[in-house]
Formats: structure tokens, sequence, C-alpha cells
């Protein structure tokens, strides 16, 4: 039941916001040329998306959405190097579609999402992670940085 939820909130959040996003907003994309480059923000996203996804599933025991969060504070994996790896990774998918398709609108569409992204972090998931695991959140907070610096 759990890897149901899993995959369930996988496709509602960051498939929506990654992939179908993208698609809705330049969907003349399948005849135009693809910039090579743009494959290394794109797989690195995938492949940090998927192992946050994991982490929440196996360390943590939960989903990343915020209707089943994980049970547990998920501090391993791509977690031991940011608060928000998982944004991470969307925002790299999200700058490969823009570079690989050369349009203003998905970058355009990939800074908006970021902005959004820092927002909801500050406003509703550090004070929610603060209340749910007290002293744990904050021993974890002062090692290991929001984004990547």
């Amino acid at each position: 039941m759990l890897f149901l939820r899993a995959l369930l909130s996988f496709l509602l959040l960051p498939g929506v916001v990654a992939f179908l996003g993208p698609w809705l907003l330049a969907p003349p994309l399948a005849g135009r040329m693809v910039h090579l480059i743009a494959l290394l923000p794109w797989s690195v996203g995938a492949i940090l998306l998927f192992a946050c996804v994991r982490e929440f599933y196996v360390a943590g025991k939960g989903t990343l959405a915020p209707w089943d969060p994980p049970r547990h504070l998920v501090v391993s994996g791509p977690y031991r190097y940011s608060r928000n790896p998982m944004y991470v990774g969307v925002l790299l998918i999200l700058v490969g579609w823009a570079v690989g398709y050369n349009t203003r609108a998905l970058g355009l569409y990939a800074l908006g999402v970021g902005i959004a992204f820092h927002l909801r972090v500050l406003l509703a998931e550090e004070p929610w992670q603060a209340r749910t695991f007290g002293d744990e959140w904050d021993r974890y907070k002062a090692r290991v940085p929001r984004w990547l610096f």
C-alpha cells in the first residue's frame, strides 16, 4: 500500500511539475531540435529526484506528498548534502528542458517554480519539520544547508 501511495504522490507532484508542466507549456517540442547538453542537468535531476523518492519511501516510511509525509526525518542519501535535494532535482530537470529546447517560456517556468519551492520551504515545510521533529530537526538544520550552499 505504501508503494502505491508513493507512486501516486510522485506522479501527482514532481511528475506534473517536472514533466507534464513543460510539455503543456511547449507542446510543439517533439518537432524541435534538442541541444544534447541538456541531457546533463536533465539526467542528474532525474537521478536525484528518484533517489529522494526512494529515501522518503525507505528511510522515511512515507511519501513526498504533504498529505502522506515521511514518519521519520530523512537525513540519508542526498539529504546528507541538502535539506531539499528533491527540489534541486526537479529544478535541474526543468533547466534541462529549458536548455534542451532553448525556450524562454520553459526558462521562466523553471524560475517561477524555483521561487515557489523556496517560499514553500520557508513558509510551510521548515516550520512543520521543526514542530514535528523538534531537536532532531534543529541538529540536522545546523549541519546541512537548505540548498547546496
